[in-house]
């Protein structure tokens, strides 16, 4: 199939890709509706839409009749909502969701896009890295050329920790220098920007020198992550100083996060404390209130494991379109 580039491509253009979009669509619903999945819908517009530092929101407004107004946020994540029916019905759901996130547009990002969130129940990591494989190899040929380089779906995915990532491609220990911005940039060998943190430098070193090599020829689960970026992830209990979380990276994109999820709701309530203080540093305007709700819930919610995966970046990756625009159906 030839590929135009995107500002060449009208609608009638774009109509193959688009039309394997749709059967992918078809492909994971069957997926999930043959593992015993529930298909779930969440709000839209809901009063918190996320904790991540660096994401910004689209806010609304809600009307009410009796004339009052509340702010209100097009969500980030249906995270929150699905691990509240996650507490409620103890069964393994998904979702395929319109997702918002304000300020982002390249050729991998959109400020709407459709997120496919799942979650099941007595799953740990390992066995939700075998179920995600075993989707992305449902919903793929066996082999893609990604650029010079065919990327090969027939092979157990690579499973890599961290740890063993950035000793392989920075040769620093990200562990043993955690929290300590000078000594990782000592051990990577590289300068320490002024006024740049651990974290800062860990998220630039894994950009720069470990994304470049994972998840060309086969794709590669990056897991094990330092306890800082544990997020909604539990700590594992055979190294506190790891999260329980992984990152799929397949054909140079970063496809999936994935949590073994936290449960303990006073230790996601001292992180997302944690986490507003760092994005109001960043920018005073995303404020709201926690979500209640969600942690209320928490204490209820089974051992589940959970990811989120980009679904145009799946489609991107099957049908080999360059930029994200190509495989939505406008923009």
């Amino acid at each position: 199939m030839t590929v135009l580039p995107s500002h060449d491509r009208s609608l009638t253009d774009r109509l193959p890709l688009l039309r394997r979009r749709a059967r992918m669509l078809q492909a994971t619903r069957a997926f999930f509706d043959g593992r015993g999945y529930m298909e779930v819908e969440t709000p839209y517009v809901v009063p918190a839409p996320g904790e991540e530092v660096h994401l910004r929101c689209f806010r609304t407004t809600l009307e009410h009749s009796d004339g009052t107004y509340e702010t209100r946020f097009l969500h980030t994540s249906p995270e929150f909502a699905m691990k509240r029916l996650v507490a409620g019905l103890h069964c393994p759901i998904f979702q395929l969701a319109r997702v918002w996130r304000n300020g982002e547009r390249s050729a991998t990002h959109h400020p709407e896009f459709t997120m496919l969130e799942w979650y099941r129940p007595e799953a740990d990591l390992s066995s939700l890295m075998d179920e995600t494989e075993t989707l992305l190899q449902a919903l793929l040929p066996p082999s893609l050329r990604v650029g010079e380089t065919l990327l090969d779906l027939t092979q157990p995915f690579e499973r890599l920790t961290m740890h063993e990532a950035f000793l392989r491609y920075v040769g620093a220990d990200v562990l043993q220098t955690e929290g300590d911005a000078q000594a990782l940039a000592q051990q990577a060998q590289a300068d320490l920007r002024e006024g740049e943190s651990w974290e800062d430098l860990f998220f630039r070193l894994l950009l720069e020198r470990i994304e470049p090599h994972i998840g060309r020829e086969r794709p590669t689960f990056l897991t094990h992550w330092p306890s800082e970026q544990a997020a909604l992830a539990r700590r594992d209990p055979h190294d506190p100083r790891v999260a329980l979380r992984f990152e799929l990276y397949a054909g140079g994109v970063e496809l999936a996060n994935a949590f073994e999820e936290l449960t303990d709701s006073h230790e996601q309530r001292r992180r997302f404390e944690a986490d507003r203080q760092r994005r109001l540093a960043y920018t005073p305007d995303q404020d709201w209130a926690v979500d209640e709700a969600f942690l209320q819930a928490l204490p209820h919610m089974p051992p589940t494991s959970g990811i989120a995966l980009g679904f145009d970046r799946l489609v991107m990756l099957a049908t080999g379109a360059p930029r994200i625009e190509d495989v939505l159906w406008l923009s």
